[in-house]
Order: C-alpha cells, then sequence, then structure tokens
C-alpha cells in the first residue's frame, strides 16, 4: 500500500569495498523489508594515499546519483528527517568523508541531521541495536564489533587489505591468487584450478601486478576473485578448501 504524502523518511547509506546502496523507510516505525526502497551503485574508489585517508570526491560521485534515485522513488511530498552512512575505513581513514560528505548529502535530501559511522558500528546497531553481543562484519574486508553487558566496546581486525581484514573477500581473493601464481612458478601450495580461474577472469597472470597494484580500488579487484575459490573448493580443489577453513578460522 502506498504510504501517505508527506511522511519522514530516513535514509541509509551502507559504502562498502566492493559498492555502495541507498536505502530509505519510515522514521519511527519498524522496518519493512518490502517497503523499504533500495539502489545500488558501483564500488567507489578507495585511496589511502593522502593523509585524509578515503577519497569523499570519488564517494560522492557514485553515491548521489543513487540517493538521487531513491528519493525520486518516495510518496509525493515525503521529506527525508535524517541520512545515516556507515562507511567501510571510516574509523581509521574518514577524515576526507567526515569534512565533505555533510553539505553535498544535506543538499541532496534536505535532511537536517547526518550520522556518519563505520559499518560495523550500523551492521551492529543493524543486528543488534544496543544489546550486548558480537557482529562480524564481513564483505570485502571484514571486522568484528563487541558491545560488552557493562557498556564497553571491542573491535577485532578491520586493519585494510595490507595488513588484516583476514577471512574477508579481497583476503580469500588475494589468498587464491597466491595459490595461483605459486602453480604458476611450481612452488608447493599452488593449485591448477585456481591458476586457470586466475587467467579466465584476469587473463595472463604475467599481467597481474601491473593490473592489481596502481589500482586504487584494488581490494575489490581481489574480492572479485573469492567466489572462483569457493567455485574450486566445491570442485574438490585441497588447496581452495584450505584456505576456506583458514578463512572461517580467521573470521572466528
Amino acid at each position: 500500500m502506498e504510504q501517505a504524502a508527506g511522511e519522514c523518511w530516513v535514509v541509509g547509506v551502507d559504502v562498502g569495498g566492493s559498492g555502495v546502496r541507498v536505502g530509505a523507510a519510515l522514521a519511527d516505525r519498524p522496518v519493512d523489508p518490502t517497503g523499504t526502497r533500495t539502489v545500488a551503485a558501483a564500488a567507489a574508489a578507495r585511496v589511502s594515499a593522502s593523509a585524509g585517508g578515503q577519497d569523499a570526491r570519488a564517494l560522492l560521485d557514485r553515491l548521489l546519483p543513487a540517493l538521487d534515485t531513491v528519493v525520486a522513488g518516495l510518496p509525493g511530498g515525503a521529506r527525508i528527517g535524517a541520512v545515516a552512512v556507515g562507511a567501510t575505513g571510516m574509523a581509521l581513514l574518514g577524515r576526507d568523508l567526515a569534512a565533505r560528505l555533510p553539505g553535498p548529502l544535506a543538499r541532496a535530501t534536505g535532511a537536517r541531521r547526518l550520522v556518519l559511522a563505520g559499518d560495523a558500528v550500523t551492521a551492529y546497531a543493524g543486528a543488534l541495536g544496543t544489546a550486548a553481543g558480537v557482529v562480524v562484519a564481513g564483505g570485502t574486508g571484514l571486522v568484528a564489533i563487541g558491545l560488552r553487558p557493562g557498556g564497553s566496546w571491542c573491535r577485532a581486525d578491520g586493519w585494510g587489505q595490507l595488513l588484516g581484514d583476514c577471512g574477508g573477500g579481497a583476503w580469500i581473493g588475494r589468498a587464491g591468487l597466491e595459490a595461483a601464481l605459486r602453480a604458476q612458478d611450481g612452488r608447493n601450495g599452488g593449485s591448477p584450478v585456481l591458476l586457470a580461474a586466475a587467467e579466465r577472469h584476469y587473463g595472463p597472470v604475467a599481467g597481474l601486478p601491473a593490473a592489481l597494484q596502481p589500482r586504487p580500488d584494488r581490494a575489490a579487484l581481489l574480492a572479485e576473485f573469492a567466489p572462483a575459490v569457493v567455485a574450486a573448493a566445491e570442485e574438490g580443489c585441497p588447496v581452495a578448501g584450505g584456505l576456506l577453513r583458514r578463512a572461517g578460522e580467521e573470521i572466528a
């Protein structure tokens, strides 16, 4: 049933390492998935070359069109009361996002309230609210966050593709590509199955360093190979199966 015009909506934005999702739901009501308007956008380029961390401009170039699509689909007269953004890397690489997102988001939606948080925090709030517990936010990256009964927070991993995110999509993809390159070299621990999969997906493996190293979105590119690792494990590849077991151990 179409909602009455003039009601207040809340917009949620999920910024991951491989894409952006925007959704809108009526404020002050339990969220009904059938009444939530959502849209997805392409991955935002992730760069960390500056002290400000992630590139807000690259994110806005992808986020604003998706936001416009969601807002345009709301009932006539609907108003946006708040926008909540959960962005990967917000805690450690979010200085540029915090400085440059509020103005454009307010202008695009008319919202007077804006919340910026790490995606682990928004994942926790969505799953458990304010109850004590533990949530693993796993996608391109990976972080675990917990709230103790006494009210104090704790976090594990979420250190990014170079230093951590163990068990996440980019970690699995990178480990699978390493096994592919080991097979190419004839080293122990290699997987011919993953080598063939890598060549199907990326082309000749000799070109992998040049294709991946300069890319600001290389975490997303690495994560693209994770499904190939899963498929290889399902086909009986022992190396791929071992990688997935190790990923499970890291997550646990």
